[in-house]
């Protein structure tokens, strides 16, 4: 996780409320959020799925086990 929107979190506190500044803070604060979010989401889709159990024959059928 990238922690070098914690600067943007202290200033969004720190500014008036309902000012153009604080508006815009949470803005970008909101888009950096969202890109995150959704880099993270293609990283999860990225992993492949686990390999399917043999459902027959003597391998593979009573212990699952890979690295």
């Amino acid at each position: 996780m990238d922690l070098s929107n914690t600067a943007l979190v202290n200033n969004a506190g720190s500014s008036a409320a309902g000012s153009v500044q604080a508006s815009a803070q949470i803005f970008v604060l909101r888009k950096a959020m969202d890109l995150q979010a959704q880099g993270a989401l293609e990283l999860l889709n990225s992993v492949p799925p686990p390999p399917a159990l043999a459902s027959s024959g003597t391998l593979g059928t009573r212990l699952n086990v890979y690295a």
